[in-house]
């Protein structure tokens, strides 16, 4: 079972529902309170399936949602959702037969013209993916992908900074959703391209750190093909009255595996037909 997003911009969780977990409500509070200190402390814990062997996906969401209110609380803003777990590989190595979802929010974007201090985060890396602006509400439940390319305002090259407060990546599948997807950050280019413009099947990408080239791969490494990631989403939230609206950020997936981000690395992704977007990393 697969607990509600909340929507961009929202205060609270929408259509509220009970739901059948296996942890307490003070447990997963517990749990939620570590991972946000350990977040905001840049001190890493164990992995919460060490004392928590019970724990499932649905108390691994209820955790993720209490750290995302927790924030909304504090004034941020809900701008998009990433899809993490959208390659076979991954998925595998996971166990599970379909992806995960995050929050994206507004005080996690960053810029290409503004380092980022590596010491901001715990265990910081680096993917390479095609993000989707989209420019009219989606379809929930029965969204397809002429749905997602109908919606979309344009494409454009993306670098996802992603973090684990989990110590070294020791994470499980429950471990990685309850921190959030292992959401941290997000930077766009400044391509746009409308999704007719190009085959968003074979968008070639390779990234750099510096002049050396340290990563390739191509858009259909995401579930074969990135709007499926973006239609799967939509359907997946449908039932629990969220929807994808316009002005949404969507983060489908990387395109080459995910590179570790150390003080001095400076990165640069180039895509075929949607152009570059770069990360600077500093102490």
């Amino acid at each position: 079972m697969i607990l509600p997003l909340l929507s961009s911009g929202a205060a609270a969780v929408p259509d509220q529902r009970e739901v059948c977990t296996v942890l307490s409500t003070q447990t997963r509070s517990e749990l939620a309170e570590r991972l946000a200190v350990a977040e905001s402390a840049r001190s890493p814990i164990g992995p919460l399936v060490e004392n928590q062997p019970d724990m499932d996906v649905v108390d691994a969401y209820e955790i993720q949602l209490m750290n995302i209110r927790r924030r909304l609380d504090g004034g941020a803003r809900i701008v998009g959702h990433k899809v993490g777990l959208s390659s076979v590989a991954m998925q595998q190595m996971m166990g599970v037969d379909e992806p995960d979802y995050g929050h994206l929010l507004a005080d996690m974007e960053v810029y290409e013209d503004v380092p980022v201090a590596a010491s901001r985060y715990c265990f910081p890396r680096v993917e390479v993916e095609v993000a989707f602006v989209l420019g009219a509400d989606l379809p929930g439940e029965g969204c397809t992908v002429s749905d997602v390319l109908a919606a979309t305002a344009y494409v454009a090259p993306s670098i996802e900074l992603i973090d684990s407060r989990i110590t070294d990546w020791k994470i499980g599948l429950s471990d990685t959703i309850a921190d959030n997807a292992s959401s941290a950050g997000f930077v766009l280019g400044k391509e746009r391209v409308r999704p007719s413009e190009i085959d968003l099947l074979t968008i070639d990408a390779v990234l750099y750190r510096g002049s050396e080239r340290i990563a390739e791969g191509r858009s259909d490494a995401v579930l074969g093909n990135p709007v499926t990631a973006v239609s799967w989403l939509a359907r997946k939230v449908a039932g629990f009255g969220v929807r994808l609206k316009a002005g949404d950020i969507v983060l489908p997936g990387s395109c080459t595996r995910a590179i570790d981000a150390r003080a001095g690395d400076r990165f640069r992704a180039e895509f075929a037909g949607l152009g570059t977007v770069s990360l600077d990393f500093v102490e």
